[in-house]
């Protein structure tokens, strides 16, 4: 397990490389566009994007995983087709081949024959980042690769990478919006219960070096398996207080926008982009609470930050569930969990997290939040 999260951060950081350089190279970035349409357009947007660089992201970890750990290849789920059209209106389908040049050729036909941009992503694809210091190496948990499976975010809160809007990180505050928004996510859950085991997030968009002004990203990883709870983020040393903070998305209900500002007031409802964005947050205490009441979040969106919060002693749930049960929001019955499909539904909609969810740190909160929002929806 430790070798699989070695690689994990590898590749989640080899993924932020190739988000980085999608970016630098403005001109050629409106090409590596292209509108999500039919069962697999998210329904809460009016427009959704897929990028080139989702899809090269979700291969390249593909096949980085299935290299190295065989037995999990065909258990590796991510939010995106794997066909990309180009400007001639041909299907491609993208795949990471053994060499940079054979991942640079089939990336040509995608770019209409740009051959120094797919040069430039395929670089990115098989380049080795820097070794990251992760101190997993006393890690033993009682799981085999054949146990597990993975849901990958490419690039979380894609809408907020294609604007590229460069805000300013400031210590202890989350920022509404912006470029830190946008996500890999990497999440690992055992086939057999759906159960998050394993996250990887990467923001490839943390902060800017003042020498050079290119982004530095930033990781964070949990494990969380029976007894054994690690994380990159430590605990609060201390436990919540009395007051409650909770971030939301812009689009939530009204009623439930005024059920909370009750118990938390207005100064401590805040709003942020990005499911995983607003997770980590919470992760990170930058809030105490997220909560959703619509189904518009999917399982690649919380898998890996489930995890972490798993490792800190808090977990994420389906807000219906807890609303309509009578035995309590902290069972773990209401825990989100990725293995199986809505079978009545769709394309995209069979991996919706369909009850909404609230994501916390302290069961605590968790009862407070339910209790206010209890006959409210």
């Amino acid at each position: 397990m430790a070798d699989l999260l070695r690689l994990l951060l590898r590749v989640a950081e080899k993924a932020g490389n190739v988000a980085r350089v999608c970016r630098q190279e403005a001109p050629l970035f409106q090409l590596l566009v292209q509108e999500k349409t039919g069962d697999d357009k998210n329904k809460k947007f009016v427009q959704d994007f897929k990028t080139l660089a989702d899809v090269v992201i979700q291969e390249m970890i593909r096949h980085d995983v299935g290299a190295q750990f065989p037995e999990m290849a065909d258990f590796i789920h991510g939010e995106e087709s794997n066909k990309f059209e180009n400007g001639l209106g041909e299907s491609v389908t993208v795949t990471v081949g053994g060499t940079e040049e054979e991942t640079a050729a089939l990336l040509a036909t995608v770019l209409d024959g740009d051959h120094t941009a797919a040069s430039l992503l395929a670089r990115a694809i098989h380049q080795d980042p820097a070794t990251i210091d992760a101190n997993t190496d006393g890690l033993t948990v009682p799981l085999s690769p054949s146990e597990l499976a993975i849901w990958i975010d490419p690039i979380d809160a894609t809408s907020q990478y294609i604007e590229g809007r460069e805000e300013v990180l400031v210590e202890g505050h989350l920022s509404p919006s912006g470029l830190h928004c946008a996500l890999v996510l990497v999440g690992v859950y055992l086939r057999s219960t759906g159960q998050p085991v394993m996250g990887v997030i990467n923001q490839p968009f943390n902060n800017k070096d003042p020498a050079g002004g290119g982004w530095r990203g930033k990781h964070f990883w949990g494990v969380s398996c029976g007894s054994i709870n690690v994380c990159s983020v430590s605990r609060p040393k201390d436990g919540p207080g009395t007051g409650l903070s909770v971030v939301l998305s812009c689009s939530e209900k009204q009623v439930v926008k005024e059920a909370l500002t009750s118990v938390c007031g207005p100064d401590e409802l805040m709003y942020a982009s990005g499911a995983g964005y607003k997770i980590l947050c919470v992760i990170q205490g930058l809030a105490d609470v997220y909560v959703l009441s619509e189904g518009s979040t999917f399982k690649w969106d919380s898998c890996a930050p489930h995890a972490l919060l798993r490792a800190l002693g808090g977990g994420v749930v389906d807000l219906t569930k807890c609303l309509t049960s009578s035995s309590g929001a902290q069972d773990h019955q209401k825990d989100l969990t990725y293995h199986q499909p809505s079978p009545e539904r769709k394309g995209a909609e069979r991996w919706a997290n369909h009850g909404g969810l609230v994501a916390y740190r302290d069961s605590s909160q968790l009862l407070r939040v339910i209790s206010t929002l209890k006959d409210k929806l």
